[in-house]
């Protein structure tokens, strides 16, 4: 359906979208062979090389993209297709592929593909699923998380997590791609796995889930990378909230939309009048730490939600992702030309050492969610 976006929305939005295009236009040029994750000083790091595995490296590829659709500046393509080529090393080793390559080869070789017809980045996306699907655990309906024992010794073998559901778009891309269905099978069961194990009733997520591996019997859940166990991490309720509706797009399944529902309900209650997002809905009340990686991927899910309704239901999913995108452009946004990262304050993980920095997927979902309010995104998902 289409947005009802009022003329004032739509002129802010367009402008925005045009002050951060402009804005990426000198960034892109100065970070152009770097695959960045954070900034130093205003200046982008750099993951290419041993870091190549780490699961945010298609973002900074993505977003050229994005750009080369806004703009048809060849530029942004020869620089998205270096990112692309740069992975390659993380693809032919199998230790370091893991349940992220929907984040790494959706937003470049899968958008190669679909932008370009190239062969080699289609072949790069069908590498990349078929590992994505190899990572299925029959017994518990799952696609395992992260790789065997992690430096407490704690054993993965039988975890997942809600971050996964914007993994599965892979799978069911490689479904419609090559007519095999066992790709969007194992990404159904998987999405109906999270729906019963990581929703809660009220709409809250939870982060990890442990399944005994061998039987697939539920074992408990983890706060993860939220503030404890039984908390609502928010990034987490985005990648929910987000996934859910992708997997409603991919399938029609009418579950799927009406959990992707009820965890935007919930994350619109709990929207702070500042607009701005917290690490975590439950954390204590003497912490402030935020995270607007939350925000802009939450205003991505809830304009797709927007699409699919039509009056009163359009209006509040619209107008909470406005809420959310204009809390960011007016107190969260660095608009200073000379350093190189839009959003300010994300945060990985609550109980990480370091909270409110600079992390390109905040930057990456915050330009997606400009480019879908004004109509002109490439459909990465």
């Amino acid at each position: 359906m289409k947005l009802e976006l009022g003329e004032k929305q739509l002129a802010w939005a367009t402008k925005t979208l045009e002050q951060t295009a402009k804005k990426l236009e000198q960034v892109s040029r100065r970070s152009a062979h770097k695959i960045p994750y954070t900034t130093v000083n205003g200046v982008h790091d750099d993951k290419s090389g041993e870091r190549d595995s780490w699961w945010t490296n298609g973002f900074w590829g993505g977003m050229m993209w994005q750009l080369y659709t806004l703009t048809g500046d060849p530029f942004y393509r020869t620089v998205a297709e270096e990112n692309e080529k740069k992975l390659d090393t993380n693809l032919m080793d199998y230790d370091k592929m893991d349940h992220d390559n929907g984040f790494k080869w959706l937003p470049t070789a899968v958008a190669n593909y679909r932008k370009t017809g190239n062969r080699q980045s289609r072949n790069r996306g069908l590498i990349a699923a078929g590992q994505l699907a190899g990572r299925y655990n029959c017994a518990g309906h799952f696609i395992r998380a992260w790789n065997d024992w992690d430096d407490n010794g704690r054993d993965h073998r039988g975890w997942a997590i809600i971050d996964c559901m914007m993994n599965l778009p892979l799978l069911y891309w490689a479904s419609e791609e090559t007519g095999d269905p066992r790709f969007r099978q194992i990404a159904v069961h998987h999405a109906d796995t999270a729906q019963r194990c990581f929703v809660r009733g009220d709409g809250s997520v939870r982060h990890i889930v442990e399944f005994d591996p061998d039987t697939g019997e539920m074992v408990r859940d983890y706060g993860g990378q939220g503030y404890e166990e039984g908390s609502s991490w928010t990034r987490g309720q985005t990648w929910g909230l987000y996934g859910f509706t992708l997997s409603f797009l991919d399938t029609g399944d009418r579950a799927y939309l009406e959990t992707a529902e009820r965890i935007a309900n919930y994350f619109i209650a709990n929207i702070p009048e500042s607009g701005l997002i917290p690490v975590d809905f439950r954390q204590p009340e003497d912490v402030t730490w935020e995270d607007s990686t939350a925000a802009a991927i939450a205003a991505c899910g809830l304009i797709e939600l927007a699409k699919l309704h039509e009056g009163r239901q359009q209006k509040l999913y619209l107008d909470a992702a406005l809420k959310l995108l204009r809390a960011l452009a007016d107190q969260r946004l660095n608009w200073d030309e000379n350093e190189d990262n839009l959003l300010t304050k994300c945060t990985g993980a609550y109980h990480d050492k370091e909270h409110e920095f600079s992390i390109i997927y905040g930057d990456y979902y915050f330009l997606e969610a400009l480019m879908k309010l004004t109509g002109q995104e490439l459909f990465i998902w």
